[in-house]
């Protein structure tokens, strides 16, 4: 009984370590990769929010060095990640009874190019934006831009994170 209970985990063993593709806890497909760059994600858009793109690009980095094991690089890495903020637009979504905006929805859009130095099918270019609506009448500054960004940068990350390394 003993001897069975060995081969069964020996044959466990070797199926799992003889597998090449590495996963994290998270779902993602890093392969061999053993590090990522981000580089900075210049703002484009029509409407300037200043610090909008160095905010976008450190969400970017945090988020990938939370789901993943690979180390974050400034250059030369195996996996890179580029692009541009291509929209920043405030526009009103709902009216009152008196015709005057009841809510306002802010639309981030970024347009990002990802490289994998090692397996290049798996680039792409692609743009991704999501939006966050508040009550018209607040103004769109301290707690409910902070709140906004939060919101649009945890979505805009994740859809990123996935199209790139979730191979699901």
């Amino acid at each position: 009984m003993n001897l069975l209970k060995y081969i069964i985990l020996s044959v466990l063993f070797i199926t799992l370590t003889a597998c090449k593709v590495t996963y994290s806890l998270t779902g993602a497909d890093t392969g061999d990769a053993k590090s990522f760059q981000v580089n900075f994600f210049q703002n484009n858009a029509d409407l300037i929010e200043p610090g909008l793109d160095i905010d976008f690009t450190n969400a970017l980095q945090d988020l990938i060095v939370n789901q993943t094991s690979l180390n974050l690089s400034s250059s030369g890495a195996d996996l890179i990640f580029e692009g541009e903020i291509t929209e920043y637009r405030i526009a009103p979504m709902t009216a009152t009874a008196q015709n005057t905006a009841a809510q306002n929805r802010l639309t981030i859009s970024v347009n990002v190019r990802y490289f994998n130095t090692l397996d290049e099918e798996k680039d792409f270019e692609k743009r991704f934006s999501f939006f966050f609506d508040y009550p018209a009448n607040a103004q769109l500054t301290g707690s409910t831009r902070d709140e906004a960004f939060e919101e649009i940068f945890e979505r805009l990350t994740q859809d990123i994170f996935n199209a790139s390394l979730a191979n699901w």
